[in-house]
Formats: C-alpha cells, sequence, structure tokens
C-alpha cells in the first residue's frame, strides 16, 4: 500500500446523493473489486491500480471548521469515494475530527463504511439525533467476500459493529450493494440491527475480470438480480424492515 500526505483545497463537495459530501481519503485499503470509485483514478493521475494506494488529506479538519461557517446547513455523506473508516483512519483520526466538528455545529450526517472502527467514535455519535451509520455488507458467504472484498473487514465484524450502534439507539442501515451470492443470508443476520436497506446491483464494469476468472455466470444475468432483489424486498419487509432498490 502507497501512502501519501496531501494537502487537500475544499472538503465539502456536492454530492448527488445527499447535499454534501466528505471524503477525507483519496482510496481505499479495502481493494473491493466492483468498487464504483475507481473512476477517480482518471481525475487523481495515480498509476497504482485502485486499492493500491490511499492519499491522506491531513488538512480536511481545518478545512472543514472554516467552511462550515460559509456553507448552508444540509446532510452529509461521510463516504461517497472512499471508506472513512478504512485502515489509515486509524492513525490519522481525520474522519473522527470532521465528525466533532460536523456534529458540533449540528449538521446532520450519513456514514457509510465496512469498518468497525466506526465504534471508536461512537461516544461522538451518541451525541447527535440526526445521525446515521449504514455498513456496506453483500453477502452472508465469507468465501465471496474474500474474492470481491480482500481488503475488507470479515462480515460477522460489520454485523456485530451494526448491533453495536443500534443497541445505542442509533440510526443504522445497510447497504447490499452489489449483491452477491449468499446475500439471502443477511437476512436473518440484520433483521434485528438495522433500521432500512438499500440494495443494487453489480458494476459490471470494473468487476468483469473477476467474475470471469472465477466463472461466475450469474453476474451477467440480469435476472439473477431482479430475482435476488425482490426476494429479499419480501423477506425483509415481511420483518417490517423498509427497503429501497436502487435499480
Amino acid at each position: 500500500m502507497i501512502v501519501r500526505e496531501i494537502f487537500a483545497k475544499s472538503v465539502l463537495s456536492k454530492s448527488q446523493i445527499y447535499d454534501y459530501a466528505i471524503n477525507p481519503y483519496v482510496g481505499c485499503s479495502h481493494s473491493c473489486r466492483y468498487c464504483y470509485a475507481a473512476f477517480m483514478r482518471r481525475f487523481t493521475g495515480h498509476k497504482e491500480k485502485w486499492g493500491e494506494f490511499v492519499d491522506i488529506k491531513i488538512n480536511v479538519p481545518e478545512l472543514l471548521a472554516r467552511e462550515i461557517k460559509r456553507k448552508r446547513m444540509g446532510r452529509v455523506w461521510v463516504s461517497g469515494v472512499c471508506d472513512p473508516y478504512q485502515a489509515a483512519e486509524k492513525r490519522y483520526k481525520l474522519t473522527g475530527r470532521c465528525l466533532e466538528i460536523l456534529l458540533e455545529n449540528q449538521w446532520p450526517v450519513t456514514i457509510q463504511t465496512k469498518s468497525s472502527l466506526v465504534l471508536r467514535d461512537i461516544k461522538i455519535l451518541e451525541k447527535s439525533k440526526n445521525i446515521e451509520v449504514g455498513f456496506s455488507i453483500t453477502t452472508a458467504d465469507e468465501r465471496m467476500r474474500k474474492i470481491f472484498e480482500p481488503g475488507a473487514p470479515p462480515i460477522k465484524e460489520r454485523i456485530n459493529a451494526l448491533k453495536v450502534l443500534h443497541s445505542k439507539g442509533i440510526k443504522t442501515f445497510a447497504m447490499i450493494a452489489p449483491i452477491l451470492p449468499g446475500a439471502e443470508g443477511l437476512v436473518e443476520e440484520l433483521a434485528d440491527k438495522v433500521d432500512h436497506i438499500l440494495i443494487d446491483r453489480l458494476n459490471y464494469f470494473y468487476a468483469t475480470r473477476i467474475y470471469m476468472e472465477n466463472k461466475m455466470e450469474w453476474a451477467k444475468e440480469e435476472p439473477f438480480f431482479i430475482q435476488e432483489s425482490n426476494e429479499l424486498r419480501r423477506k425483509f419487509e415481511e420483518r417490517g424492515i423498509a427497503v429501497r432498490v436502487l435499480f
């Protein structure tokens, strides 16, 4: 992993999903084979493969403290094109410091991660009534996880983190995106740990080589995703959990 410290020019960027997004890092050590954020290499000039580099925006908290005074309040997505709690966060604590600034100013926040490191900041999260934490979980099958998300934390670790957050009264959700074989096992695992579910399909462009190498013919079939999303929706809704399908 190639790690560089850089200085950012701004931190609160416009988002098509929420009002703003914050990405304290460029790149991600999780190395998820389907990651849509791999397109960032076109703009950053990195020659390394996606998952082999992380740039640390070491001045992000200072920028945020200034920008938050000038911009209109809106919901901030702490994520977008990196995992805000990837391995580098353990040392640099940029996400944690940004959260403190956002919540001190009473801005609404949505965190999306695959890492239980978010539990380190649970005392900060408990102070806000307008925050939610989501975990991306694509399958209940660890074998599939290792193929598609080689650098990401184990599934059980993510589910246990959701359980802890939910038990503290923090709003939680799971994003089953993309749907991978074994996703059906998540219904039972997540039933009492989330407030809602998001579902999406596989990103063909970046995952093509992986499913071809592993002879995963299902990944080429539209009916697989339609059938699986319908079944997941039905089973979650039977348990009273709202589901939104994104395709």
